[in-house]
């Protein structure tokens, strides 16, 4: 796969429509080409403890940030036509489609694909699991910022173009 999307959502909370934040690399001809980051007001809009204590995000860094629909018009011409690579793509799937519900948004049909099973396929029992910054340091990736959507995004690019 050499020309491709990477995202990752962070959530406010257990609603999967509470993105706060989103990352996306994009990947052309298996280099970088692009990548964006962006705070988002989530909804519904409150944190759980947990989901702060992840990624650090609370209510002062979204309050006054765009919401969803504002912030993807942003992404999707950066994506359009592209497959879209997520680690535990389920998780970032299910965000996108409930957060694109709740904005009575038309879902244009993206394809994803999973770093985490292409990993399970590839290194097997060779990892002591296959959590992000474990996969993406056997692909040679240093991740320094876990749980910025961003450096999760890069991480995901870079563990796809290794062994997708």
């Amino acid at each position: 796969m050499r020309d491709f999307a990477a995202i990752d959502f962070e959530t406010a909370n257990g609603c999967r429509s509470s993105v706060c934040s989103v990352g996306v690399v994009v990947v052309r001809g298996g280099e970088v080409a692009d990548s964006f980051y962006s705070l988002i007001q989530p909804e519904p809009n409150y944190y759980t403890w947990f989901c702060q204590r992840v990624h650090g995000l609370g209510p002062a860094d979204t309050d006054s940030a765009d919401v969803f629909p504002v912030v993807w018009e942003q992404i999707a011409p950066r994506i359009e036509g592209l497959p879209l690579v997520a680690h535990n793509a389920p998780f970032d799937e299910g965000c996108l489609r409930a957060v694109m519900q709740v904005y009575q948004m038309d879902w244009p049909d993206y394809r994803f694909y999973c770093t985490c099973r292409a990993s399970r396929r590839h290194f097997g029992r060779m990892l002591p699991n296959h959590q992000l910054h474990t996969v993406a340091s056997a692909c040679g990736f240093c991740l320094e910022n876990h749980h910025n959507a961003l450096a999760d995004a890069e991480a995901c690019a870079a563990i796809a173009l290794k062994i997708m």
